[in-house]
This record gives structure tokens, sequence and C-alpha cells, in this order.
């Protein structure tokens, strides 16, 4: 994550240690996949209670953009910075692989940089992935425009509710996202599909692309 943000951006990003209570002034705050604290307890549940979380969920109800990747998702929906959760996979294996993702929601800074219904690729790599909401949450995302992707072309690695592979909050300024595209954003990785959305995430979108 922090090679594709530098590579992007040009600048290395600011690395903030989960102990810290206060955030520097930043445009986008980002908590990358991995397995915090060895995913005991649940995936993301005892991150979402490091003391940086509150600084996080200050900076997230002023308006700054926060993306959560994989585990960084885990965490967003643990603090209840969004809504549902992550649960086992449905095959109750790690999965690691290329899925194709539909852009469910392009009116977004983090997803401008598409086109709504275009398919892209990008890598997976979780155990737990599979998206749960109760009927009255999942209604609300669907009716609210807060779906930002969906595993498409029948590549949904975890069984998720109606292929969901990442969520805005209803304010659209915070992501979380299972898929890793910090994984495809040079033609080193194979591609590119996911570079625009950090562009995005980050204002660096041209025109054309926007």
């Amino acid at each position: 994550m922090i090679a594709a943000l530098t590579k992007i951006s040009g600048n290395a990003p600011t690395r903030i240690w989960h102990t810290e209570t206060n955030l520097p002034g930043c445009d986008l705050i980002v908590i990358p996949g991995g397995f915090s604290h060895g995913d005991y307890l649940r995936s993301g549940a005892i991150a979402a209670r490091a003391p940086v979380m509150q600084a996080v969920r200050q900076a997230a109800s002023k308006g700054t953009r926060i993306l959560g990747v994989c585990n960084g998702f885990q965490t967003l929906t643990e603090s209840a910075l969004l809504p549902g959760a992550l649960m086992r996979n449905a095959g109750l294996t790690f999965v690691c692989k290329e899925v194709k993702l539909e852009i469910a929601n392009a009116d977004n800074p983090f997803t401008a940089g598409y086109k709504k219904g275009e398919v892209i690729r990008c890598p997976v790599a979780h155990h737990d992935g599979n998206y749960f909401a109760d009927p009255k949450t999942l209604k609300s995302l669907e009716d609210n425009d807060q779906v930002a992707f969906r595993y498409a072309e029948g590549t949904n690695p975890n069984g998720s509710l109606n292929d969901i592979a990442g969520i805005f909050n209803k304010a659209g300024n915070v992501l979380g996202m299972m898929p890793h595209p910090e994984n495809l954003v040079e033609p080193e990785h194979s591609g590119t599909d996911g570079r625009r959305l950090f562009e995005g995430a980050m204002n660096l979108l041209s025109k054309e692309a926007a």
C-alpha cells in the first residue's frame, strides 16, 4: 500500500502507529490489509479498538476520506464507520486469486475515474471476506447507492450478499473494500486497473479520465 501511494502521488505517506492518539492534517487516511493483531477474536475487532481509531472516527466525521482495504475494511465495520460485517468465507478457506469487479457507483471521488457498470480486474487475498448485513441494512445500502463495487461475472470468491465487494458510508467519504487495488497500479503488476481509485482519492485524476 505504501509503495502504491508513493508511486502514484510522488510522495511517501506518513506512517501512523496504532497507539497514536492524534493524526496529522491529511487528505486521505488508508487502513491497509494484513492480519492486525493476528486476527484474534474477529478480523479487525482488536484494531477497531486501537487508540488511533478515535482520531480516525473524528476525521471521518469531518469529511476526511478514509479507505480501508481487506483487513482495513474489516476494521471499519468493527469500528461502526461502515455498516455490516465480514464473516468467514462461504467455502471456509483462504482465497488468493484475481476477480472481476463491477463499478456499482461512479459518482464518488474514489470511483470517479471509472464508468458505472465498467468491469475491472482486481486481486483478493482473505479468509473473512463474506460481506453480511441484515435485510434492513442491505436495503438501505442499495437504496442509498452505497455499494461501490460488486464481484462480477461469477467471480464472487466468498459468498458476499448481493456480490458486494466494497461499500461507502452514507456521506460517501469512507470506502471499505475486500479486493486489493494497490496490487494492480502499474504495468509491472500486469495491469493498472486499481490506479484510478487512488488517483480519485487523492484528486489526481486527469480531466480526460474523469
